[in-house]
């Protein structure tokens, strides 16, 4: 009397599908793109580190002097000539004005910077004895010009 509906299709639900096809949720993460990225960053990092560094860490003592000022005047040059001739900048100076000259000169420029020039025969003492004048005179950042191309400390010459 009533009509029966028979699936042909054995295992097979009532939506046409099979069990083994059945979608469920999955219950695990895919974690190899995250894993992939994390690599790509860590050698990134692993290169770039090195070249964060800058030069050998040191720690620094703290002080309180002023930094180092920059050179706004042009620089005073004293020279000794081989005749034992004085020379500020270019004017020949009497040894006996000398440290009257420099006291002027100092009280007039900002920095107590000075350049001393002394040929090589001129004797040591003589040298000292500017070097002297020159501190007496005003100026405590005393700087020894000198050419390059000397004898080093093993006796051979650098040029």
């Amino acid at each position: 009397m009533g009509a029966q509906v028979s699936s042909s299709g054995g295992g097979t639900n009532r939506r046409g599908r099979g069990r083994r096809s059945r979608a469920r949720p999955m219950a695990e993460i895919n974690v190899t793109p995250f894993v992939d990225v994390m690599m790509v960053l860590l050698i990134i990092f692993m290169v770039a580190a090195p070249l964060m560094t800058v030069g050998v860490p040191v720690e620094l003592p703290k002080t309180a002097a002023g930094a180092l000022s920059s050179e706004v005047e042009e620089p005073l040059t004293v020279t000794l000539t081989a005749e034992g001739t004085i020379m500020i900048q270019t004017t020949e100076v009497p040894r006996e004005e000398l440290l009257t000259r420099l006291r002027g000169i100092a009280q007039e420029r900002a920095d107590n910077k000075v350049f001393l020039r002394a040929d090589g025969a001129i004797p040591y003492e003589r040298v000292v004895q500017i070097m002297g004048a020159l501190n007496n005179g005003g100026f405590a950042d005393i700087g020894l010009v000198t050419d390059l191309g000397g004898p080093t400390l093993d006796g051979e010459s650098d040029g």
